[in-house]
């Protein structure tokens, strides 16, 4: 099936998508400050990971279908041979980020995006908790 839109209006959408400081991201930012949790967001360590909590617990905050969510992923119907490879792709990345944080001695929390907009609030105190828990 080919795309819908025009590749000047795909590349319009496809650029309006961040990959920093996404509403995830910020939503727990917030409870994160407002508790006075010291973290870093987007720091420079092994695996890059969003968030860094107290130099300890690397946070890998994952969207369902841009690192391909085992429980709630539904493939696109275009152009499935570039979508296909692109989120296997990701989650291989995923993989080895997640490996290099542990190797550089963090631990690693994955939090999903179907996760985040069940409760946020609870996504936010399951890092805290892992923090707390060392």
């Amino acid at each position: 099936m080919p795309d819908v839109f025009s590749a000047a209006v795909r590349s319009y959408i496809m650029s309006r998508i961040r990959s920093r400081w996404t509403l995830q991201e910020r939503a727990i930012h917030g409870y994160l400050k407002g508790w006075k949790v010291p973290h870093r967001m987007h720091p420079d360590v092994p695996g890059v990971p969003d968030i860094l909590v107290a130099n300890r617990l690397a946070v890998f905050l994952h969207g369902c279908f841009w690192h391909g969510c085992l429980k709630c992923y539904v493939p696109p119907k275009s152009r499935k041979a570039y979508w296909h490879p692109k989120i296997e792709g990701n989650r291989e990345r995923d993989k080895k980020n997640m490996a290099a944080a542990r190797r550089a001695g963090y631990r690693v929390l994955q939090i999903w995006e179907h996760d985040y907009k069940r409760d946020p609030e609870r996504c936010a105190r399951r890092i805290l908790r892992r923090v707390s828990s060392q």
